[in-house]
């Protein structure tokens, strides 16, 4: 069988990188290589950016109608090839069909926003703000953007980008993970299947030395990232450094608590979702709960549950979860899980030995929770990326707070209860960005926007919801005075600023 060759796609085409410089792109559940992806050379990524640059000249100046009838095309198309896309994530990803359509699912929502352009991009105006004098603003494109999404999202990351940058009237270079390419490349066929001019969006693959160079380029005005603190935390730094505006959504340790008079079979489901769900491999998943009072005594159930979870290649539709990214993400999440045991935390689930017959070579690593643990233990402290549930126990809600509040992420946190005066409490008093009622993965529906805070985010603009076009446009202020044909002034002159 003959691998595919992932392509990059400049102004409009699909282009063989003439890189010497490839990698395998394999599958998950049986290391088996479904394709090779090029890291693009200097002169690939130019051409990118100046296709993207050339196509801003006219792009910019498509009307809001048209921008947004090209967007409910792509949301059609997309619509329509869910299962396509799905089994393409699955593939390259790991996570169940479920959940990958799911993924695509999130992503016809930011396309969905994206079709708002002609609401969401609208000015403010004062007329006679002073005496014949109307002031007014411009939301204008800025040029062309950059976006750098991590492998979890293959799709949906790339949703929250440029649908709604293009929108706007921007052009657009995206550089996705080499992990799982082959989703995103369809992905961006669809949009250019729906009517984008050549040019108006761009796909480069690459490591370090591609986003450097895109976020160098003279030409690019914006960046959006979505991945890891330390990647996340250069790409921002040096596109400041660089003066471009930037996004960037990074690391999480989220946590749900959970109070004595929750639903209990409702809140213990959704926590081994939420926990061990595609893996772990969320940034919104939930590693950690804080068991508050008498809910402590179900810890036990939560347990008993997580070891009936069912793990299997992603294909496999009535698994629960499938495989890790890589061999080493593997390892990485099996050496994480050992500290726990090192420091003392007490292993009630392990699934670190997780073999799936017939896929003896897949990156498994089973549900794995542990009980007895403190805030300074290395499975608390950093983001393990795999299938671990970390149980903390509080008397109080007031102290799961304190817990939550300490911890530097602020990416999201959910609280299970039945109490409205709980609830209240909860939103009011945690500090961090995206806050969950009885819901576990408290990502909102695209039409908010997405607002991780504290050390999960740099820049002060998330994706998708309004934010998302004060990102993708700059404004301008317009102050305009007509006079009649033949009015005469006289000859005094003016110095004051004053306009009355």
């Amino acid at each position: 069988m003959s691998i595919k060759e992932i392509p990059l796609i400049i102004n409009g085409e699909k282009v063989q990188s003439k890189s010497n410089d490839w990698l395998d792109v394999l599958n998950p559940a049986t290391q088996e290589v479904v394709a090779r992806v090029p890291m693009a050379t200097p002169e690939e990524v130019q051409a990118a950016v100046s296709a993207a640059h050339d196509a801003f000249k006219t792009w910019s100046k498509v009307s809001l109608t048209n921008r947004m009838r090209i967007m409910l095309k792509f949301q059609e198309l997309v619509r329509n090839n869910v299962e396509e896309i799905g089994a393409l994530i699955t593939e390259e990803h790991g996570k169940t069909l479920p959940d990958a359509e799911g993924e695509v699912g999130r992503a016809l929502e930011a396309i969905e926003n994206a079709c708002s352009i002609t609401r969401l991009q609208l000015g403010e105006m004062a007329n006679n703000a002073a005496t014949g004098v109307d002031t007014y603003t411009l939301n204008k494109p800025l040029g062309v953007g950059v976006g750098i999404t991590a492998f979890n999202f293959p799709v949906m990351l790339a949703a929250f980008m440029f649908p709604p940058a293009i929108a706007c009237g921007n052009t657009f270079v995206l550089k996705p993970s080499e992990q799982d390419p082959s989703s995103t490349i369809r992905f961006v066929e669809l949009a250019i299947e729906a009517g984008l001019p050549a040019g108006v969006i761009n796909v480069v693959h690459g490591g370090p030395d591609t986003v450097n160079q895109l976020i160098e380029a003279d030409e690019v005005k914006a960046v959006s990232f979505i991945g890891s603190t330390h990647v996340g935390t250069h790409v921002y730094n040096h596109a400041s450094k660089h003066g471009k505006r930037c996004q960037s959504m990074m690391g999480a340790k989220n946590h749900m608590v959970i109070m004595p008079d929750a639903n209990k079979d409702r809140a213990i489901n959704d926590l081994l979702g939420s926990a061990f769900g595609a893996a772990g491999q969320r940034c919104m998943a939930n590693p950690v709960t804080i068991l508050v009072g008498e809910a402590r005594n179900w810890l036990p159930e939560i347990a008993e549950r997580a070891k009936l979870m069912k793990v299997g290649p992603g294909t496999q539709r009535d698994a629960d979860l499938g495989p890790v990214v890589s061999p080493q993400a593997k390892e990485r999440i099996i050496r994480i899980l050992n500290s726990g045991v090192e420091q003392g935390a007490k292993l009630l689930v392990d699934g670190r030995d997780c073999v799936v017959e017939g896929y003896e070579k897949g990156n498994f690593v089973g549900p794995t929770m542990f009980s007895n643990v403190t805030t300074d233990m290395d499975i608390y402290t950093q983001e393990i990326f795999g299938p671990a549930l970390c149980v903390l126990e509080a008397d109080t809600l007031e102290e799961a707070i304190e817990i939550i509040n300490a911890n530097p992420n602020g990416n999201g946190t959910s609280l299970f209860t039945s109490s409205g005066w709980n609830a209240r409490k909860f939103e009011n008093d945690i500090d961090v960005g995206q806050v969950g009622i009885n819901v576990p993965i408290p990502v909102p529906v695209a039409y908010f926007s997405f607002t991780g805070s504290r050390a999960s985010k740099l820049g002060d603009l998330g994706p998708n919801g309004k934010q998302t076009i004060s990102f993708w446009t700059q404004t301008k202020s317009v102050t305009a005075r007509w006079f009649e044909p033949d009015h005469q002034d006289g000859s005094e002159v003016h110095t004051t600023i004053s306009l009355k």
